[in-house]
């Protein structure tokens, strides 16, 4: 269910009478939990303590942003950043170049293509200045689903190998945090004046699969010594004469790019931002957004150093990923903001898909006792406002998948040894989950933890990091 399906189907009734869809996925709000309840009824459990907006913001840099159409039937444009001028379909062009640091994410799937044809999935980037320009590629990854299928995996697993995923997206960004350049990408790209070049022309085969399903995900960090413009696009594979397939040539993309529309089928038009009723649908997104970092240091107030630990048996908690009717009581909005866009397409990168999270916890024991202290990454039930006080999760938890990727952790350990340990996480929303870390803090003392996580792709915001100090 999970491989044909990746974007989690759920249903969640919170009062507030609307209808919501993120991405292609719809989410109904009302006043209990829409869920055939199990026997017993299930257990909701509200976490004391605080909730506060994540201190830090989003950087500038700009995120070539891939996501719609997620699921792919016509071939065309997928997003282009080029300038309209010369081009067939003027409207399918954005005309935003890059320059110096920027970002790439290209998210999409195949679905039973007519006679089960190979799609191709292409990245064409081009110098349109009167010098060679040079493209860094710092780390990238791109994966397909059949190579990282969407698994049920428990809760917690430690990942210093990267050896655990569920799905693509996840493969592709734990990779990217652990600084990986995949073999099949160079270190650079030059491209001469006035040209263009391939930065990825990979294939999403469905041929002899159980379900002609798959999809592809790749993640990509890069620097332009001057400006370029890019473009996704789809196009099936080419037949050579024995009617075998074949990858397509950069002239070919080149002619797609110059005279293809956009597409299809198109997703969901999503909701104004504006909207105060009716169906909230979120949409998938295409085009430049700004954003590939959030760095924050999460202390009492911008006047302190250290976080002061919460008492004993209560937690505080920092949203993240924070978004329209998924503030958690913060009143925050974290979503990337959209630099350019297709109308058809999401107003906001929702989701944050691709941004990394850097946060540091300066911890700090000012009481006279030792005090055990964890760190816990987890999924609470969506709220906007919080309706009993605090976090609500549930035992047993809604069966839906919420996050599934790898979180780096780096801390000294109570024997004062220092640790980098990376952890993939897969869990449900609403569900209760040990933590990732527990330490033990004497008596007026300080204790720094740094928490790193790219938000992968498959996953569904929002979710906390919580810090609790125990009852014991």
């Amino acid at each position: 269910m999970l491989a044909k399906f990746p974007s989690p189907v759920f249903t969640l009734l919170l009062g507030l009478g609307i209808t919501q869809t993120f991405g292609c996925t719809t989410q109904k709000y009302n006043s209990a939990i829409a869920q055939t309840s199990p026997k017993p009824a299930p257990q909701v459990i509200v976490q004391p303590g605080e909730v506060r907006a994540l201190l830090g913001k989003l950087d500038k840099i700009p995120v070539f942003n891939s996501n719609s159409p997620e699921w792919i039937k016509t071939e065309g444009i997928l997003l282009s950043t080029f300038p309209p001028n010369g081009k067939k379909v003027s409207a399918a062009h954005l005309n935003f170049p890059f320059q110096g640091r920027f970002d790439l994410f290209a998210h999409h799937y195949s679905h039973t293509p007519k006679d089960l044809q190979t799609l191709y999935l292409g990245v064409i980037v081009q110098n349109p200045g009167k010098k060679p320009v040079t493209v860094d590629v710092l780390q990238a990854a791109s994966y397909l689903m059949q190579d990282a299928p969407f698994v049920t995996l428990p809760p917690y697993i430690e990942n210093n190998d990267g050896k655990a995923y569920s799905g693509p997206g996840d493969r592709a960004v734990g990779d990217v945090l652990r600084g990986v350049r995949q073999a099949d990408f160079p270190a650079k790209l030059i491209i001469p004046p006035g040209q263009s070049r391939m930065l990825l022309n990979h294939p999403i085969p469905v041929r002899n699969l159980e379900k002609p399903v798959n999809g592809r995900s790749s993640f990509m960090r890069l620097r332009s010594s001057d400006r370029v413009y890019a473009a996704s696009l789809a196009m099936f594979a080419k037949k050579n004469s024995d009617n075998t397939e074949r990858q397509p040539t950069l002239a070919e993309w080149q002619a797609l790019l110059n005279i293809g529309n956009l597409a299809g089928p198109r997703d969901k038009t999503p909701t104004p931002l504006n909207a105060t009723s009716g169906a909230l649908i979120y949409g998938r997104v295409a085009g430049v957004s700004s954003g590939s970092q959030w760095q924050a240091k999460l202390v009492d107030n911008p006047q302190t150093k250290y976080l002061t630990i919460p008492q004993r048996g209560k937690a505080i908690s920092y949203g993240l990923d924070t978004l329209l009717s998924g503030r958690l009581g913060t009143q925050q909005i974290q979503t990337a903001k959209m630099l350019v866009r297709y109308p058809d397409t999401a107003y906001e990168a929702h989701g944050n898909y691709g941004v990394e999270y850097k946060l540091t916890l300066p911890l700090s024991n000012n009481t006279n006792q030792n005090q055990t202290v964890t760190v816990t990454l987890e999924t609470p039930l969506k709220e906007d406002k919080l309706s009993q006080g605090g976090l609500r999760f549930r035992k047993p938890s809604l069966d839906f998948p919420f996050f599934r990727g790898t979180v780096r952790l780096r801390y000294f350990d109570d024997q004062g040894q220092q640790k980098t340990r990376y952890i993939h996480l897969w869990h449900r929303t609403g569900q209760v989950l040990e933590p990732m870390v527990q330490l033990v803090l004497p008596p007026s003392t300080q204790r720094i933890v740094q928490v790193d996580v790219i938000y992968p792709p498959d996953s569904t915001p929002p979710q906390v990091l919580s810090v609790r100090t125990l009852e014991k």
